[in-house]
């Protein structure tokens, strides 16, 4: 298996749409009515909604291909784009998405391995995310991690107000 980390940029906006789509779905979508989880992906993963993020200087999308394959992909904000107010030193992963077809792979770990070297590029010294209450495999993984729960927010999927749990670790 041959792992690679690559940019995505406004000319793989409909694969970035498709793989936010199937991975949100996969991982939300029976814990959620269809209609909420419609309502979410039609706005966050709409085509001017995704081109509005991939043109943010503050925010970047890579995939990770496997075998040169889309596997899924790692969302980073920092300073302004940030989601909440956790300062300049702070870089924030608002994605980590991968297909079913390739969990269970160690691809997150290699893209949250990717992020800690951005991080550390753009001279951050925490990373933080938000991650829904009750999705146990994310937590768990972000706790292998070194995450530590801050705090919490709303995370609004449609009609229904879920609970995030935002989570740090401090870089060395």
């Amino acid at each position: 298996m041959t792992t690679q980390i690559v940019p995505c940029t406004l000319g793989d906006l409909a694969t970035l749409q498709r793989v936010s789509r199937q991975t949100f779905a996969d991982t939300f979508g029976e814990a959620n009515t269809p209609e909420d989880l419609a309502a979410y992906l039609d706005t966050a993963y709409s085509s001017q909604q995704l081109t509005k993020e991939l043109t943010q200087a503050t925010t970047t999308f890579d995939f990770i291909l496997v075998d040169g394959q889309v596997a899924g992909y790692l969302k980073l904000n920092w300073d302004a784009s940030q989601s909440e107010p956790c300062g300049n030193q702070s870089l924030e992963i608002e994605r980590i998405y991968i297909l079913p077809a390739y969990k269970r792979q160690g691809l997150g770990r290699t893209l949250y391995q990717h992020a800690v070297e951005r991080a550390q590029r753009l001279h951050k010294t925490t990373i933080w995310l938000g991650v829904w209450e009750h999705n146990r495999p994310a937590r768990k993984f972000y706790e292998r991690m070194g995450f530590q729960q801050i705090g919490d927010h709303v995370f609004q999927l449609g009609s229904d107000a879920q609970r995030d749990l935002i989570l740090q670790t401090t870089l060395v």
